[in-house]
């Protein structure tokens, strides 16, 4: 009877391990797509007429706004080096003379990462008389955003389909080890036990093979992330205790809800049975 308790939790531990992995999968998901639409900046190009305090009071002004992220002057000389690195010589010494403008990089809210909300931006920055031009790459980010949504809806089947055979895996699981006992059940019938009385030690027995399952789930699902961790740092981290926390708890809650609903169905499904039909 222990062997076979002790199978079934760790059958349903790993099985909740992958859920918690969904979990992981979808939340990180979210973040590395976040990540990478606040990685596209657009350059705004400053006249170059403009004042030094007039190109400070537009700086604060752009970073006040509600879809900015951060943001980042450049100056003709400092975007000259990044241009002599990106072509590997120097170009100035060739024209004699710098070509390139002050300019400010502004880097957005994933939210506002998206080809509509960009276009509404460049009009409203526009307006300043210190801008001359607002330059992005309009196909990168419209790429981008395309393989976002195409990415997370493949995620989302993906892992609707995997929650579902893991959920009918544990209800298995469970029927199993209910069926192993349906000898048990029916002897406490012929001897007059209520359907509640029956019913209790094997919900209270879930109960608790629920949590026992939930926590080497989670120990496991600790383990993950601190592996990942020191792999792709910023993305998956420990440090996030309350989206860490969250999942964790979900698994938790979600190992005990299926047990108990689960050994539920299945006790019951027994205590209909009639005698001959319990060697079936």
């Amino acid at each position: 009877m222990r062997s076979s308790y002790a199978t079934s939790i760790i059958s349903i531990s790993l099985l909740l391990f992958i859920t918690g992995l969904i979990g992981l999968l979808i939340i990180n998901a979210k973040k590395l797509s976040d990540h990478v639409k606040e990685n596209i900046g657009f350059n705004i190009i400053i006249n170059e007429d403009a004042r030094e305090a007039d190109i400070i009071r537009l700086q604060k002004n752009i970073d006040a706004a509600d879809y900015v992220k951060s943001t980042r002057f450049i100056t003709p000389e400092a975007a000259a080096r990044e241009m002599e690195e990106m072509l590997g010589e120097d170009f100035i010494s060739h024209l004699g003379y710098n070509p390139l403008q002050p300019s400010i990089e502004v880097f957005l809210y994933a939210n506002y990462a998206n080809p509509d909300s960009i276009t509404v931006i460049e009009q409203e920055l526009e307006k300043f008389p210190e801008i001359e031009e607002v330059h992005y790459q309009r196909s990168l980010v419209h790429l981008v955003n395309e393989n976002v949504r195409t990415i997370s809806i493949i995620l989302l089947l993906f892992s609707g389909l995997l929650l579902l055979i893991t959920l009918t895996l544990i209800n298995n699981t469970i029927r199993l080890s209910v069926y192993a006992r349906r000898f048990i059940i029916n002897t406490m019938q012929l001897v007059g036990a209520t359907s509640g009385f029956i019913r209790k030690p094997f919900l209270y027995k879930s109960i608790m093979h629920g949590i026992y399952a939930a926590l080497l789930a989670n120990g496991l699902l600790i383990g993950v992330i601190y592996a990942a961790e020191k792999e792709f740092g910023g993305i998956l981290s420990l440090q996030d205790l309350q989206t860490t926390g969250i999942l964790l708890l979900l698994v938790g809650v979600l190992g005990v809800i299926i047990n108990l609903i689960s050994t539920y169905i299945a006790v019951n499904r027994f205590l209909h049975l009639k005698t001959d039909d319990l060697y079936y």
